[in-house]
Formats: C-alpha cells, structure tokens, sequence
C-alpha cells in the first residue's frame, strides 16, 4: 500500500502533484493499492472546498485510488497512542511556555544546533505533573541511538539522538502534530512504502522512531526525491495554474517524472510510465522548475495529439480546425494560446486602413464565388476578379481567413479553413 497524504491549506503545488505521481507509480509498479490521505486536522487552516478540488485535479491527471482517508476520522488514535506512550513513559508531558521555548529555540539558532529542547520536563516528579493545571504539550523521548533511515535513493541516513530530539507529539490543544499524525496514520493503512520530497527526511526519521516506540514491527521503505526549486510565492507553480494556462494533464505528469531524471524517453504518457518506471530512474541532485522546458513538452504533446480532440480545446470539435490548430504550433505552445490565435478567425476583423479598400474587394468576390477544392485555382480566381497583385491579395487574404497580418503559409490555412469561408465571409 502506498499513499499520497495532501494539505488542503491551499491550491495544489506542482511539488506536490510531483510527490503523488512518483507514489502512484509505485504502487502501480509494484501491484499494489494507492490511497489518497487528506491532511485536515488543523481546522484553521484548512480551505473548505480544497478536498474535492483535490480529488478532482488526481482524476483529471490519471492518478487512481482504491480509498479516501481524512486524518479527522483518526484524532482518536492519535489520543489513544500517545497517551499509551506517556503510561509507559517513553513521552512526557511538557509544560514549558511558549515564550520560554522561543528563547531556547533563539538561542540554539544562534549556535547553529538543529536541536533546542533541554528536557526540562522530562523528569519532573509525578506529583508535579498530575496536579499542574497548566497548559501542556507531549512529547516523545529522544531515543538512546541513532536513528538510521534507510532510503531507496539516497542510502543510508543516520539521525544521533540530539538532532531526533524530545519532539512534540501532541499539541496544547491535544491535536496531533503532522509527524504524529503521519506516523500513527501509516501504521493503520498498512503502508509498505513512501516517496516524499528529501527536505522530509528528518520528519522522516521522526516517524520511524514513533513507530518503534510504538512497537511496530514493519519496516516502511522510504524514498526521498530530490527537491524541486521552485518561488513558492509565483502562482505558475501552482497546478490549477498550468491548466488554466492551457499546458495538458499529460505534459505537466510527463514533465514532473521526467525532470532530473534518467528515463528511457523523453515524450511519454502516465499510463507508459507505468510499464518502466522504477527508483534507479530517479536522480539524486536538486532541480529548478523550467517553464521553458514545460513549454516544449506541451507543445509535443499537442503535436502528437488527435486532430479532433486538439480541435476540441479552441472550441470545435472538426479534425479540419485541429489541423488548423497544429500549424500554429511552430510558434505557440499551449491550448490557451491556441484559442487566443484561432478565435479570432471567426470575429470580426480588424483591418489596417491602407488594406480596406482591398479586403473589402476580395471579401465581396469570395462571397460571390464558387467552391475550389485547391489553393491555386482560388488564387487564380480571386487574383483576376480583383485585379490585385500578388503582394496585395496575400496581405488582404490573410487579414479575410485569419484576422492577422502574419502566420502560417496561406495554402495550408486554406487547405483547413476552405469549408469555413462561407461562414467566414459573411
């Protein structure tokens, strides 16, 4: 079993998307089911609405899961296992104030320790603990040894005990922290593996440890995918984004698999992904979002895409408009940017002054004239109805089929538009 657990704080970040393809193919890889857990304990934070729009975005990217857990059905696990910790005294409950934990979190960044927490309360006397009415944290005990994960990418990582530290399991309000959480959640769902991005591998290391406190048995195996670097305050990095954008479910998946990655080709569908993808593929270096190189990999996809279903994404559903579409391609590389150049074809047209008196000449012939099946007998009708030259007729045809000065050779835009020029004449 494998999982993909989501934060419905906000939209869905394309490191995110990134993290639950590699978790489905996986699961897929390896026969097994994939579940998709919805991270919604903090109430506060958490956008009504973000849930299904979640769901909605992995259906519209192929992503399929046998099952639907929200970490809300599991707060009485949470209270149940930490209390079980705290009975056999391997978590303790913290009564230090927010206040003073901010100054020895101050201090032990100014000596550049990964640690802060002293355990002040760890042996506080029993008496102490059951009469204070404080509010209290609890947190786990810092284990006696290293901390080793095993890592399908990176190798082995040892954590010492210090960097571990006596960490908050449960907060003053007796909700789970996300490391709790995620520990207790994997040990229900009967996870076999995780691919998390590598700036989780102390969390990571964390939730073994939970779970070896717990007494489970199981060894999860953990994959840490290389960073994705990204401007998390640049909204193009945000999946909804990109679709608005117009770049394909396909080419987003194709790109987030392929991008640091050593892959048997570089053009590719999920569902093919599904038949070689493994972990040695996976590289081991940090890489930037290149919106140039999505740019590339949409255009190929649209490029190999059928001409009715790419006529469907400017507004048709006619393999002629499709064709139409895929010559624009040269220069653009979105199904957004393909509807902005195609829809004006059908508008009204915006003609430059020096080019009325001949637009207007050759739009007056073309509705008059009969239907030719090629390029050069329509130019050679116009041309002798409308006394223009060459350069004249081009410049006016361009502006009648397209609405635009500039484009593909007119022969190919006629070849795809000659059913349409009634309609376009009109």
């Amino acid at each position: 079993m494998l999982r993909f657990a989501a934060g419905i704080a906000g939209d869905m970040h394309i490191s995110d998307l990134r993290v639950a393809l590699f978790n489905y193919l996986v699961a897929k890889q390896r026969g097994e089911d994939f579940i998709i857990r919805i991270e919604d304990i903090d109430k506060k934070r958490a956008i009504e609405g973000k849930d299904q729009e979640l769901l909605d975005l992995l259906a519209l990217f192929g992503i399929e899961y046998s099952q639907i857990i929200h970490q809300s059905q599991n707060l009485k696990f949470y209270a149940a296992m930490a209390l079980q910790l705290l009975h056999e005294k391997k978590a303790f409950s913290c009564f230090c104030s927010d206040e003073w934990l901010a100054k020895k979190r101050a201090e032990a960044q100014e000596a550049d320790k990964d640690y802060f927490y002293d355990d002040a309360c760890r042996n506080l006397p029993a008496e102490l603990v059951i009469d204070n009415t404080a509010p209290f944290r609890v947190r786990i005990v810092r284990p006696d040894s290293a901390i080793v994960l095993h890592d399908k990418i990176k190798g082995d990582i040892s954590f010492d005990p210090d960097t571990i530290d006596s960490f908050v399991i449960m907060h003053q309000d007796k909700t789970a922290t996300d490391t709790f959480a995620a520990a207790v959640d994997d040990m229900l769902s009967d996870i076999s593996a995780i691919v998390c991005s590598e700036d989780h591998v102390k969390k990571s290391a964390q939730e073994i440890y939970i779970r070896e406190q717990l007494g489970y048995k199981k060894e999860i195996e953990y994959a840490h995918i290389p960073t994705l670097v990204t401007d998390k305050e640049d909204e193009n990095v945000r999946v909804k984004y990109l679709l608005e954008e117009g770049y394909l479910p396909e080419a987003i998946s194709n790109y987030l698999i392929s991008i640091g990655n050593t892959l048997p080709q570089e053009i590719f569908t999920l569902q093919e992904a599904k038949e070689w993808f493994t972990f040695k593929d996976i590289g081991t270096k940090a890489v930037s979002f290149d919106l140039q190189k999505l740019k590339e990999i949409n255009k190929a996809h649209l490029q190999k895409m059928d001409a009715i279903e790419l006529s469907r994404y400017v507004g048709f559903a006619d393999a002629e408009i499709g064709e139409l579409a895929r010559l624009y391609l040269e220069e653009l590389n979105t199904t957004r940017e393909l509807k902005l150049k195609i829809a004006p074809i059908f508008e009204d047209r915006k003609i430059p002054e020096v080019l009325k008196e001949q637009v207007q000449n050759i739009t007056e012939i073309m509705k008059q004239a009969p239907y030719f099946e090629s390029y050069d007998a329509f130019k050679r009708y116009i041309i002798d109805k409308s006394n223009l030259n060459e350069d004249e007729f081009e410049k006016s045809l361009r502006i009648v089929l397209t609405n635009a000065q500039e484009g593909p050779k007119l022969v190919l835009i006629y070849k795809y538009l000659k059913n349409y020029i009634g309609e376009i004449v009109k």
